[in-house]
């Protein structure tokens, strides 16, 4: 990494908050499976260097000083499954020692590692809110059944509830999929035209979440740094109304930003998704 601040989140401004941090960012240059543009692998690095420029008070609080801590990235080198072991190893051992995982990647893949990681920690009654452009519901992809397409397929197959929100790009498969596995879902048709920024999740949803975000679930406009972009998408209060509204019900046990793909010379972006990932810990602080 080129920056002077370091290789850990918010490194300009606060020292690294060891093992006593809540917040512990798991970088995960995972990139396999991508179907369309590449250099999600990239996006872990270029969000934490662009965090050195953000301010420690996001406006409202100063989600720092619950403690952040950078791990080292995720070897993700050999098999495929390998690697999503490593993933789900290193998840299990920030929810042993008492810290919430956020994980940045990387292709989606790396939130089923995440899910698995929870679950080997001990965690069994929570659900999955999504934010996505796309369904990854395909039980397989491209003969794949660890593609990105398909990550979402292997959360319910583990029999955990999912929520969708924003989604606007899938298949027949993945809509007899929902209806099979009883998926809730909001999609971008009816979130983006009436600006819903706020919604009730049911009632029998459990009260520990962990909330994955691809990044091609918000506009392009806004977030053209993504292999797979589809119009039509989240906006950025919107989105982060959106977590809100999820916090402000249920417990976040967890977080992740996925598919930030860089693109040479347009800085901006990584830094509003390094912005991004610090309003949400600015959310799970203030809820507390």
């Amino acid at each position: 990494m080129s920056s002077d601040y370091g290789d850990h989140f918010l490194g300009s401004e606060i020292p690294q908050g060891g093992s006593a941090a809540l917040f512990q960012i798991l970088p995960v240059p995972y990139e396999r499976t991508v179907s369309y543009g590449g250099g999600t692998a990239l996006g872990p690095a270029a969000i934490i260097e662009a965090s050195s420029q953000l301010e420690v008070w996001d406006g409202r609080s100063r989600p720092a000083d619950l403690g952040i801590h950078t791990h080292p990235a995720v070897d993700c080198s050999g098999g495929e499954a390998e690697a999503v072991a490593r993933i789900a190893a290193a998840t299990a051992a920030i929810v042993n020692s008492g810290g919430m995982p956020v994980a940045i990647g990387g292709e989606h893949t790396v939130t089923g590692g995440v899910v698995q990681g929870l679950l080997d920690a001990g965690l069994r009654d929570f659900g999955v809110v999504q934010i996505d452009a796309h369904a990854d519901l395909r039980d397989a992809y491209q003969g794949n059944p660890l593609s990105h397409a398909s990550v979402m397929k292997r959360v319910v197959d583990l029999g955990i509830p999912l929520f969708q929100l924003g989604i606007r790009a899938y298949c027949e498969e993945e809509a007899a999929i929902r209806r099979q596995y009883g998926v809730h879902s909001l999609d971008a048709d009816q979130l983006v035209p009436n600006n819903i920024s706020a919604f009730e999740l049911p009632a029998d949803f459990p009260q520990q979440v962990f909330f994955t975000l691809d990044i091609d679930g918000m506009d392009p406009s806004i977030f053209p740094s993504t292999g797979t972009p589809v119009p039509g998408g989240l906006g950025w209060y919107q989105t982060l109304g959106l977590f809100e509204s999820v916090a402000s019900q249920r417990t976040v046990i967890g977080f992740d930003l996925m598919e930030f793909a860089p693109i040479e010379g347009f800085h901006a972006y990584q830094f509003a998704a390094a912005q991004l990932l610090y309003k949400m810990m600015g959310i799970v602080q203030r809820l507390r």
